[in-house]
């Protein structure tokens, strides 16, 4: 187990009392508030990463991480972190017993899932108790940021792969597609034979479609949402 507090500065000994919480109620949101947070993940260099980027954010109150289940209950009992930061590959067992186990520890404490590899539906994520999921290869600086939100009470998922595809026709995918190799609206309609009216409607459904305001952003949550895989 390991434990941090304040800016960077190790808690001492780990058993010195601190302010007095109250376990019993939700912990309340706001912008300004200085968050604990709990780390679940089975790899000492995630620890110092996670360690090393929450150090520098005036956010953070106390970060303490933990190597196995065992371990990140007894630190929620102790610490009462807002949010715990679950790795699904140390989340031995079930995902919704762990969220049982860490909200007996401590009730107002809420999860976000993560994963480098192993993805977990919407439905399964929210059915465990989580209240948001980040992908490992997303920036640490988004992972840090995604704590932060589901520690200040909201929740944070991304549509699933197969839902982003079902809404997009499959003539808006093959423009997706010609978009994100670079092409011009002019010449996705040559190469579609299509107007190039017709390509900007199909455009412009798209971008609605996938929240994006311009090309740049549609990319960007094509990408994340893996619609671009196969190219």
């Amino acid at each position: 187990m390991t434990s941090y507090e304040g800016a960077a500065s190790p808690a001492r000994g780990g058993t010195e009392p601190g302010p007095a919480i109250d376990r019993g109620r939700t912990l309340p949101a706001g912008d300004g508030r200085r968050l604990r947070v709990l780390l679940l993940d089975g790899q000492d260099l995630v620890h110092w990463g996670f360690k090393t980027l929450l150090a520098a954010e005036h956010w953070v109150e106390r970060f303490v991480a933990a190597h196995s289940a065992d371990e990140a209950i007894e630190l929620a009992r102790r610490h009462a972190p807002h949010v715990a930061v679950v790795d699904l590959a140390a989340a031995t067992g079930s995902v919704g017993e762990l969220y049982a186990r860490l909200r007996s520890a401590s009730p107002g404490t809420r999860m976000l899932l993560m994963s480098s590899g192993d993805r977990i539906s919407t439905r399964a994520a929210r059915a465990a108790g989580a209240s948001g999921f980040v992908s490992k290869r997303r920036g640490a600086r988004e992972i840090a940021g995604a704590a932060r939100m589901v520690g200040l009470g909201m929740t944070l998922f991304e549509p699933d792969n197969g839902a982003a595809r079902s809404i997009l026709t499959q003539r808006e995918r093959e423009v997706l597609e010609l978009v994100a190799a670079g092409s011009t609206n002019r010449e996705i309609a040559r190469r579609l034979f299509l107007s190039h009216h017709t390509v900007k409607d199909h455009t412009s459904a798209l971008y609605r479609k996938m929240g994006a305001r311009n090309r740049a952003e549609a990319i960007l949550r094509a990408q994340r949402l893996g619609l671009l895989d196969n190219l």
